[in-house]
């Protein structure tokens, strides 16, 4: 009889071992973000991965090329939208349960240009004969290329700058144009004017001038280290990066 509770307590102690031991087991996780935002989760990336034992793949990418992925089974655990409308579709589907998403950013837009002899202050330079090249991220795919239409259209401009509009895939390269020099201007986030202080100058456009650009999180399949991720975007330091790459903050939950 002494023997079997023997056994017994070393099966459960065995047991509350091993349970003990999962829950400290370090995961890898992907998280699929939109350009945009790449930079900062990078930063945020670093700092999680110094602070817990969970690893993370960065895969970037327009939002509306990822929603595709997403709803082809790729095989991504969190996605870090620019937009509300994809992680929404992707509940509305199915492919995400109810309350897997939540506002993590508020984007900004800025209008930008690297050249020294072309200084932007406001909207003014786009009425300017000199613009000969405007980039934009594609409106259909990127949350950030319909905002820069919509200011287009509120300037009485769209029609008259369409001719000089070159479309990058997503905001990434949008900006890449700009950067490279073969667009002049170019509709940029914020977060990305600010991660090249020392160089070129912008107007950061005023949020009334086009649909918020609340961004969402959706987490497509759960995990240890999908939850420590979100509890850790809730830190003040992190919130804090956050707001310094460019970013207004949703209220904390």
């Amino acid at each position: 009889m002494i023997y079997r509770i023997q056994r017994s307590l070393l099966f459960t102690l065995g047991l509350v071992l091993s349970l003990g031991c999962q829950s400290v087991v370090a995961e890898e996780f992907t998280i699929a973000v939109a350009s945009n935002f790449t930079s900062t989760l990078e930063k945020i990336r670093q700092e999680f991965e110094a602070s817990t034992e969970h690893r993370v793949t960065v895969v970037s990418g327009s939002s509306g090329r990822l929603f595709a992925q997403i709803s082809n089974g790729a095989p991504f655990d969190l996605f870090l939208s620019a937009d509300a409308q994809k992680p929404q579709a992707l509940e509305e589907a199915g492919l995400i349960g109810q309350g897997q998403r939540s506002v993590y950013a508020l984007g900004r837009l800025a209008l930008y240009s690297n050249q020294a002899d072309m200084f932007v202050e406001g909207p003014e330079i786009l009425r300017s004969d000199t613009v000969k090249r405007l980039a934009i991220a594609n409106p259909r795919v990127a949350p950030y290329g319909a905002a820069a239409i919509s200011v287009l259209t509120q300037l009485g401009l769209e029609e008259q700058l369409r001719p000089r509009l070159v479309q990058g895939e997503n905001i990434a390269q949008a900006y890449q144009f700009v950067d490279s020099g073969n667009a002049q201007l170019g509709f940029v986030a914020l977060s990305q004017v600010l991660d090249r202080p020392e160089s070129g100058s912008y107007w950061e456009v005023p949020a009334q001038m086009h649909a918020p650009l609340v961004q969402e999180l959706a987490v497509v399949k759960d995990g240890e280290g999908v939850r420590a991720f979100l509890v850790f975007l809730k830190r003040s330091d992190i919130r804090a990066l956050i707001a310094r790459s460019g970013y207004e903050l949703p209220p904390h939950s």
